[in-house]
C-alpha cells in the first residue's frame, strides 16, 4: 500500500479508515475496534494521518508524532464541506483525508499532557461554578414560593440561607428548613472545592514565562492565563491576532452579497469557555481598573462614550485577545505602549 494520507473518523469503539495515495485516489479502507488503532499506526509506513479534533484526537495525535507519523487534526466544522451524499461513517473517513490535503486548512496543533491536565482542571472548576449557580438559582425559588426575596448577589444569598436555618421563619416549615440548611451545607462544600482549583490554579500561573506575561495585560489573571495557554499554546497556530479573536467568536459575523457587507452581531464561534472569561476580564478594565491614564484604559474610556457597555465589553475583550497573541508568539512582555496594529 502506497499511503501518502490516511483519514481516521474516530468512534468510541469502531474507527473508519481511508488511505489517499499521492494522486489523491482511494487506495485502502479499513474498519478497526479503536483499541487495535494504535498498533495499525505503528506499523504503518510514516504517512499523513488526518482526524477530526475530538476526544482521544490528541492523545493519539502525539502516538503519530512519536512514531514517524504527521498528525493533522481539524475543526469538524471545516471536514463538513468534503463529505458526500448519503454520510456515514466511510465517507467521513474518506472527508477527514481530502480535507487535509487542502493547502488553506485551518488545523489544530497538538497538545500537550500539561495543557490537557490544566484543561481538565478548567472544566472541573466550570462544573462546580455550573452546580453551584443551579443550587443558588433553585435555592431562590423554594424561598420566593413562600415569600420570601433576597436580594441579588451569591454572597447575599448565602449569608442569607445562613441566617434562615440558624434562626428560622414562621414561613418555612420545618422539613423546608432541613432542606434549606442541606443545601447550605453543599454550597459551602462546592466553595471549598472551588477555591482550591482557584489556589492550584494560581500556583500554576506563578511557575510559567507564558502565563506571568500574560497576566501583565490589563483584565488578565491567573484563571484567563491558565485557560488560554491550555487552549493555544504559544499560539503559533494563527498567524495574526485577528485570528485568535475571531477563534474566540469576538468578532462580528458577517453576511456579504452582491459586493454589500453587513455586520450583526458577534459570531460566537470557537472555545465558549474562554471568550467568556474574556469578556468578564474587560469588564474589569471598563470598569475597576483605577488608572485611566494608560493608553488601553484611555481607549476604553472613548470607546464607552460612544457604544453600548456590552459592545465595549466584547471590543475590550477583542481588544485583550489580539495583545494576548502578541505576547505569546513574541514571547515578549506586555507594552502599554505600543497597542497600534493589533
Amino acid at each position: 500500500m502506497d499511503i501518502k494520507v490516511l483519514g481516521i473518523d474516530l468512534g468510541k469503539t469502531v474507527c473508519s479508515l481511508a488511505g489517499l495515495d499521492e494522486a489523491g485516489a482511494i487506495v485502502f479502507r479499513k474498519r478497526l475496534q479503536r483499541h487495535r488503532l494504535l498498533d495499525f499506526l505503528d506499523k504503518l509506513p510514516p504517512c499523513i494521518v488526518a482526524m477530526e479534533a475530538c476526544g482521544g484526537a490528541h492523545h493519539i495525535g502525539r502516538f503519530c508524532l512519536q512514531n514517524g507519523h504527521e498528525p493533522r487534526l481539524m475543526s469538524p466544522l471545516y471536514v463538513r464541506p468534503y463529505v458526500k451524499v448519503h454520510k456515514n461513517d466511510d465517507r467521513d473517513a474518506e472527508a477527514i483525508a481530502e480535507a487535509a490535503t487542502r493547502p488553506t486548512m485551518a488545523f489544530v496543533a497538538i497538545k500537550t499532557e500539561e495543557q490537557l491536565d490544566l484543561q481538565a482542571l478548567h472544566r472541573a472548576r466550570e462544573r462546580l461554578v455550573s452546580d453551584r449557580t443551579r443550587l443558588i438559582n433553585q435555592g431562590r425559588g423554594f424561598l420566593m414560593e413562600r415569600g420570601i426575596r433576597i436580594g441579588t448577589g451569591r454572597h447575599v444569598f448565602q449569608k442569607e440561607l445562613i441566617r434562615l436555618t440558624a434562626v428560622g421563619t414562621d414561613d418555612l416549615s420545618r422539613r423546608m428548613l432541613t432542606l434549606l440548611s442541606d443545601m447550605a451545607s453543599e454550597l459551602s462544600v462546592i466553595n471549598g472545592r472551588i477555591s482550591a482549583i482557584d489556589a492550584e490554579i494560581r500556583v500554576l500561573a506563578k511557575t510559567d514565562a507564558d502565563m506571568q506575561r500574560l497576566m501583565e495585560i490589563p483584565g488578565v489573571g491567573p484563571t484567563i492565563a491558565t485557560a488560554l495557554v491550555a487552549a493555544v499554546g504559544t499560539g503559533s497556530s494563527f498567524g495574526k491576532g485577528r485570528d485568535l479573536a475571531a477563534w474566540l467568536g469576538l468578532v462580528p459575523r458577517q453576511i456579504t452579497t452582491g459586493g454589500k457587507a453587513k455586520l450583526i452581531g458577534i459570531s460566537k464561534h470557537g472555545n465558549r469557555y474562554l471568550r467568556k472569561l474574556f469578556i468578564h476580564g474587560a469588564r474589569t478594565v471598563l470598569h475597576l481598573v483605577r488608572d485611566r491614564t494608560s493608553p488601553i484604559a484611555a481607549w476604553a474610556d472613548r470607546l464607552k462614550e460612544r457604544a453600548h457597555v456590552n459592545v465595549a465589553a466584547v471590543a475590550m475583550a477583542n481588544k485583550m485577545a489580539r495583545i494576548a497573541w502578541a505576547v505569546l508568539t513574541k514571547r515578549e512582555r506586555y507594552q502599554p505602549n505600543a497597542l497600534s496594529g493589533l
